[in-house]
Order: C-alpha cells, then sequence, then structure tokens
C-alpha cells in the first residue's frame, strides 16, 4: 500500500514525505529514473513518467497506479524546447502546479577519442546537456510563476568528476551539468527553488550490460568499490525522495554522490 498514517513522533510527522506534491521524471520507463517515479508515488507525489517518442512508459505508469498512486504518461524530447514547455503545461493541466523536476534522461555511446564521431558527440550533449538545461530553466519559470518554491533534481554521474575512457562526450556533458547547477542554484535560491545533482556511480540497470555480462571486466570494475558491490536504483531513488523532500530544504547546488566509495578509491589499486 502506498497510504501511510499520519503520526507525529518527537515533533517529527511520519506522513508521505511529498504528499500533494507534482513531480516530472524524465527518462522514466526503466532503471534509475523508474525507480525514481515509482519512489516519488510512493510517497504521495503525482508523477508525470516522461518516455521518449519511441519509448513506452506504460510499466511504469502501471507499477504506480496499481500501488494506488496517480501517474500519467508524457512522451517527449527532452532536447526539444516545445516539447518540454508541452511536458510541464501538461503536469499543471492534469494535476495543477509543478513543484518536482527530476532529471533523469541520458544517453551515452563509446568511442576512442581520436574517433569519436562528432554526430555521435553532438547527440549525447543534445541529450545530456542541452536537454537537462531546457528542462531546469522551463520548470523553474513554471516555479516561480505558481509561487512556493521547488526541487530541480539532476541526475548526474561520477563522472562529472572523474574520467572514464572512451566516453569523453558523456563525461563533457556531466562535467557541464556540475557547473551548470552549481550556477543556477545561486540564481534560483531568491525564489526558494533548491537546485541539486545527484551522482550515481556504478548501478546496475541496463546501460552496463556490456559490463555485467563480461566477468573480468565486471571484477575490474568491483575492485574500485571499495562496498564491493553494484549500487540498485532504489538506493538512487531513496536519495531523491529525500533531496525533494522538506527534509532535504537546505540543500542547494551540490552533488551527492552515491557510489560505494569509487571516487576514493579509483585508480588506487
Amino acid at each position: 500500500m502506498l497510504a501511510r498514517p499520519r503520526r507525529k513522533w518527537a515533533g517529527y510527522s511520519l506522513a508521505m514525505l511529498l504528499q500533494n506534491k507534482v513531480a516530472i521524471v524524465t527518462g522514466s520507463a526503466r532503471g534509475i529514473g523508474q525507480a525514481i517515479a515509482v519512489a516519488m508515488a510512493a510517497e504521495g507525489a503525482a508523477v508525470v513518467v516522461n518516455v521518449g517518442a519511441h519509448t513506452p512508459g506504460d510499466e511504469t505508469v502501471d507499477q504506480i497506479t496499481k500501488a494506488g498512486g496517480r501517474a500519467k504518461p508524457f512522451k517527449a524530447d527532452v532536447s526539444d524546447e516545445k516539447q518540454v514547455q508541452a511536458m510541464v503545461d501538461f503536469a499543471v493541466k492534469e494535476f495543477g502546479r509543478l513543484d518536482i523536476f527530476v532529471n533523469n534522461a541520458a544517453v551515452e555511446k563509446k568511442f576512442d577519442f581520436l574517433d569519436f564521431p562528432l554526430e555521435e558527440f553532438d547527440k549525447i550533449i543534445k541529450i545530456d546537456l542541452r536537454g537537462p538545461w531546457l528542462c531546469c530553466q522551463i520548470a523553474a519559470r513554471q516555479m516561480v510563476k505558481q509561487g512556493g518554491g521547488g526541487r530541480i533534481i539532476n541526475i548526474s554521474s561520477v563522472h562529472e568528476d572523474l574520467p572514464m575512457l572512451t566516453n569523453a562526450a558523456y563525461c563533457a556533458a556531466k562535467g557541464g551539468m556540475r557547473m551548470m547547477t552549481r550556477t543556477i542554484a545561486v540564481e534560483l535560491a531568491k525564489h526558494k527553488i533548491t537546485v541539486n545533482n545527484i551522482g550515481p556511480g556504478a548501478v546496475y540497470t541496463d546501460i552496463d550490460a556490456d559490463v555485467q555480462a563480461n566477468p573480468e571486466m565486471e571484477k575490474q570494475l568491483m575492485a574500485e568499490i571499495p562496498l564491493s558491490r553494484w549500487g540498485q536504483p532504489k538506493e538512487i531513488a531513496d536519495l531523491a525522495v529525500f533531496i525533494a523532500s522538506e527534509k532535504g530544504g537546505y540543500m542547494t547546488g551540490s552533488t551527492t554522490f552515491i557510489d560505494g566509495g569509487m571516487l576514493r578509491q579509483a585508480g588506487s589499486l
């Protein structure tokens, strides 16, 4: 059941953390985005499940609605200004306002730098950096218009700090997201809008299927993680819920890494 009884204990409300909030989660058909959408709905938020034009989002919506939550699907290319605006307008029309925007949609493709095709670089930057820029801007405009503040959460990566061979375009996009987040967090603070990054490490999703399928690669990766395991999408989702809630209200302009210690050990063996 999604419902949680309202009680008070030692001054703390034990009601759902996101009750009566409205969230958009991009790239929420599967993986981390799906886990975030489901977790936010479980904490009382109405969720717009965003997927790309050719990606079905029915599974995420079904998970939420069958458990008694509220969710609606919306197909939109996050790099297209008109489509992002239409998605925000849809959330407001369906649920009355917009309180939380999670930028999760991302792509990556690996090539040696000397052979990295420019068209592939452009595709990655378009989705992974232009997309979050547009979504942050359009979501923030709606939050300012309606008043009451808001939360913007960007799903970044340890690779906003940590180089990754053959993945220069993705790393460049995540590095750009870091400074975008820091800068707009300062600009939007006067509107009571917080902007934060979550930086996952190795999380068990289909984006890392090549590593999961190669025991030697997986062994090498685990050697770089002090906790010696994959992260789980739900662990990222739980952090996103915290940041989106009143409990995370004093956080802004920061990246919170959730990586099993990878950044502290990578390359040290």
